[in-house]
């Protein structure tokens, strides 16, 4: 590259220099961001965990529930019915009030 002038030397080196810097700065933050990912990743981990410690100690009861529930509504349609229309209906009043 031929240069035109002394200022045109101390231009490009200043350039090199910034690029320099660019390029630790990526550096730096890719390890940063490595850093976050894992942590995000360990707390996520533990959430789960937690959460299917909690639920694996209630799963059988809340089949139960859920079986009892099934007949109930097995055995009287029409109140499911009913119950599952005021639901609905009260969904649809609370999506339509908020706007």
């Amino acid at each position: 590259m031929a240069f035109s002038s002394i200022s045109d030397i101390d231009l490009e080196k200043q350039v090199a220099g910034l690029s320099k810097e660019l390029a630790a700065l990526k550096k730096e933050m890719s390890k940063r961001g490595g850093a976050f990912y894992a942590g995000g990743r360990d707390a996520v981990s533990d959430y789960y965990t937690d959460i299917a410690e909690r639920i694996g100690a209630r799963l059988p009861d809340l089949r139960k529930r859920a079986k009892a529930i099934e007949s109930s509504a097995r055995d009287h349609p029409a109140a499911t019915a009913a119950v599952g229309l005021a639901v609905l209906g009260l969904l649809v009043t609370l999506l339509f009030s908020r706007r």
